[in-house]
């Protein structure tokens, strides 16, 4: 049994008393809604149909005071294979354009694309990334073209409107189906959406309007940047297509490592070596820090292997501020290789002393002081 039909008021949600106005707002609201593009529920291409037939309706001048008198009864007779071809919304091309993108009187305009993002990688020494650098990079990049400012035709020429559409940039195909007519856009092909064809090509840019150029840039690396850092330049990617903004460019940093220095965060950490006879004495010396002057450091006595000596502030400064890090001294207590007569004579006293007597079926000395001191 097939399914009665709803009143063309109650579709589009306007009184009977609407103005044509009101009736054409309520149709662009409803059909932006459930336009079969834009809405993929189930039921919104049977629902947007319905729209469409209902407008048809009580937009006409003919069609509505049959409607109003007599119902759906009264429209037999009329022809609604049309669609929603010759409303007074300009064809139908005025809802599509509403969609995508286009102007009211009918040129669709061209989408702004934005430009790709460039990389670049460059290497700076320890200190650089500690405390900052400004460093000058080369980038090759997609720029607009110098020659016709981005037009794409040589200065004094202009490209010609596109025959195959007529400078709409798209063209619109007519189907017709079991529910009516209904109408397709698509980009034209032949100009590629734009709209116009260049008939007198750029001599530089072969009129693309874009050339590919190198730069030579100024970056400021701020103070704090480790090794695998990455910057962000705005806007010195590639350039947008359509006034489209320019990409962004990626700056990659490789920081050298240091000659003594390894970096833990904010953190510096220093080898400092000492034999077994400092590190059970203590003694008072002088350690590097990233300035290039000497800080003072007292080991104490007994001082063991892997010990940290903490000297506050000497680290790297924080990437975001807020201070610096520590400089972190590490003890590493090496133990000789080679003696004279005269030091192992000492040490085998020493280890007498310890009552770890040698002889030849025990550890050498030079163990037995290592795990008297480890």
């Amino acid at each position: 049994m097939a399914t009665a039909k709803r009143d063309y008021y109650d579709v589009l949600g306007v009184p009977r008393n609407a103005s044509p106005e009101d009736i054409k707002k309520a149709f662009r609201r409803l059909a932006m809604k459930y336009h079969p593009d834009r809405n993929k529920e189930d039921g919104a291409e049977t629902r947007f149909k319905e729209i469409g037939e209902a407008y048809e309706v009580l937009s006409d001048a003919e069609k509505r005071p049959a409607y109003d008198r007599f119902g759906h009864a009264g429209l037999q007779g009329f022809d609604f294979g049309r669609g929603f071809e010759g409303t007074d919304l300009g064809g139908f091309g005025d809802i599509f354009d509403a969609f995508f993108g286009g102007t009211a009187g009918g040129r669709r305009q061209r989408e702004a694309q934005r430009g790709a993002d460039r990389r670049v990688d460059i290497e700076i020494g320890f200190e650089d990334g500690a405390f900052g650098c400004e460093n000058e990079i080369e980038v090759e990049r997609v720029e607009r073209c110098g020659r016709c400012a981005g037009a794409g035709s040589e200065p004094g020429s202009q490209a010609a409107r596109c025959p195959a559409c007529e400078g709409a940039g798209q063209v619109r195909r007519v189907s017709r189906s079991f529910f009516g007519q209904f109408v397709n856009i698509a980009t034209c092909a032949q100009c590629r959406g734009e709209g116009r064809i260049v008939t007198n090509p750029c001599n530089s840019c072969r009129g693309s309007g874009r050339e590919r150029r190198k730069r030579a840039l100024a970056v400021k690396i701020p103070a704090g940047v480790n090794d695998g850092s990455r910057m962000r330049l705005n806007g010195e990617g590639d350039a947008g297509m359509n006034g489209g903004s320019p990409g962004h460019l990626y700056v990659y940093i490789n920081v050298r490592p240091h000659a003594f220095f390894t970096r833990e965060e904010d953190d510096l950490v220093y080898e400092l070596e000492m034999n077994p006879a400092q590190a059970a004495l203590g003694f008072e010396t002088t350690v590097p820090t990233l300035e290039g002057d000497a800080a003072a450091l007292k080991a104490p006595p007994g001082t063991q292997n892997g010990r940290l000596f903490v000297l506050k502030g000497k680290g790297v400064p924080r990437l975001h501020g807020g201070g610096r890090g520590d400089l972190l001294v590490r003890a590493n207590v090496v133990i000789p290789t080679d003696l004279s007569d005269e030091q192992r004579e000492l040490l085998r006293q020493l280890a007498e002393s310890f009552g770890t007597p040698v002889s030849n079926g025990d550890k050498s000395i030079l163990g037995k002081i290592k795990d008297a001191l480890t």
